[in-house]
């Protein structure tokens, strides 16, 4: 049951509502189908399938609120659930902050659910990791991975009388490959709406390059480098920024984005003139849901134009406290890019290093948004346009608003995954000048 149609689920929450007698009441209803198989030294571990839906509710009388939630979708089940929402709501102290829910709105139609994605079978995904495991095994590597594929909807109704729906699919994977010594080792993810556009060889056959030529890792000195960032070491850093883009933190001084005198960035120039951020949920390489959690439109926003801040995300509360438009946060994010491939921006640096991946991202300074963290799974050095050799692994201490004061050039989009967060962006590659490695790390 766990893919409802949107008829379906107008029927399901128009029912739930019918019980309710408090004074506002909202019904929100997921449901969620999802296939996995992760994999480790080259066999498979694990295989399986999750199929779930959640109904919550949320009542209110006056400013005090209450939710309850269920999974059970009887009759007797959704008068429950509906009845303790509305006990939870009259013991709950009043919420000074609360802001009544939204009447009917209209939103875009959604692209982000893909049918080849929903029909994946057990097979399928057997298959494509089958593939995965080909390359790895001609190569006398180790590959461990893991792929993931959902199929899913939200809905959202309230006593208001608004309505909204959205079907959504999207598959992950990721590949982590290493010589047969464990001294060399590589990385590759990607993230689709589409499943046609996975290709788990080709993913596999680059970090099966990344581990063989990384085997014999020298020790360089850390400190200040012009470094190239591919798009995955890029999405843990600049989802930072996209992350805190939002105009309380700002407005309290605890932001970034924060000044003295209770001011705010918004206006200013923040980065590098050809820094260029939105989001688009009708981006036909990154589709989202065209409505947010509380029920508001999507649309497409700038954030950060030629290096200026342009908008900052505001909660209807705090839009009203400001008398500004309530603009939601982004679902995802877009960062325009140029015209060069990888390859290119290589060629291009008489010295630099190469780095694949991000990991284990920590907040050093949130007021300067200064970040530290390591490099993994493929980090070479550049010299004369050509990479001559593998290097250890650094620590390094930046923050990305200053990376994006630091740009040397910028190169093509590509759709990526977040190692940290599991999201999917569209970024390029980055080459930054004095990026900061403070010391060396012993992992591979």
């Amino acid at each position: 049951m766990a893919i409802l149609t949107k008829e379906e689920a107008r029927a399901l929450m128009l029912k739930t509502l019918s019980y309710s007698k408090a004074d506002e009441c909202e019904v929100n209803l997921t449901g969620n189908d999802s296939g996995n198989i992760r994999y480790a030294r080259n066999a498979v571990s694990t295989s399986g399938r999750i199929s779930q839906n959640s109904l919550v509710v949320s009542s209110a009388y006056g400013k005090k609120s209450g939710v309850a939630t269920i999974n059970e979708f009887d009759d007797a089940s959704l008068e429950k659930v509906v009845r303790r929402s509305e006990e939870l709501a009259q013991l709950a102290p009043e919420n000074p902050e609360y802001v009544s829910v939204l009447g009917p709105q209209t939103y875009a139609e959604a692209i982000n659910y893909i049918p080849a994605t929903a029909a994946i079978t057990p097979k399928f995904r057997a298959d494509a990791v089958a593939q995965s495991l080909q390359i790895t095994k001609e190569n006398k590597a180790i590959g461990a991975g893991f792929w993931e594929d959902n199929n899913g909807f939200s809905a959202m109704m309230n006593s208001k009388g608004l309505f909204a729906y959205n079907a959504s699919t999207n598959v992950n994977f990721s590949i982590t490959v290493r010589t047969e010594d464990g001294k060399g080792s590589g990385y590759a993810t990607r993230g689709y709406n589409d499943v046609t556009k996975l290709d788990t060889r080709i993913a596999t056959q680059i970090a099966t390059e990344k581990a063989v030529k990384s085997a014999t890792a020298k020790a360089i000195e850390p400190g200040k480098y012009t470094v190239i960032l591919e798009p995955a070491a890029v999405a843990v850093l600049l989802e930072r920024i996209f992350f805190g883009l939002d105009a309380r933190q700002a407005d309290e001084g605890r932001s970034f984005l924060s000044m003295a005198g209770g001011k705010t960035k918004l206006g200013e120039k923040l980065v590098d003139e050809r820094v260029n951020i939105y989001s688009d949920p009708l981006d036909p390489d990154l589709p989202t849901s065209t409505w947010n959690g509380d029920g508001r439109p999507q649309e497409k926003t700038i954030w950060i134009e030629k290096g200026v801040v342009k908008n900052l995300s505001y909660s209807r509360y705090w839009a009203a406290k400001k008398e500004v438009k309530a603009v939601p946060g982004p679902d995802s994010a877009i960062m325009q890019g140029g015209t060069k491939s990888l390859m290119e921006l290589i060629a291009g640096t008489k010295k630099g290093i190469l780095v694949t991946r991000l990991y284990y991202i920590r907040d050093v300074d949130p007021q300067s948004l200064l970040l530290t963290g390591l490099t993994r799974d493929g980090t070479f050095y550049i010299e004369n346009g050509k990479i001559q050799y593998p290097v250890k692994n650094f620590r390094f201490n930046e923050s990305p608003v200053i990376m994006l004061n630091n740009l040397e050039e910028i190169g093509i989009t590509e759709r990526t995954v977040s190692e940290e967060s599991n999201n999917n962006y569209l970024l390029p590659a980055l080459k930054v000048r004095d990026f900061t490695f403070t010391s060396l790390s012993d992992a591979v």
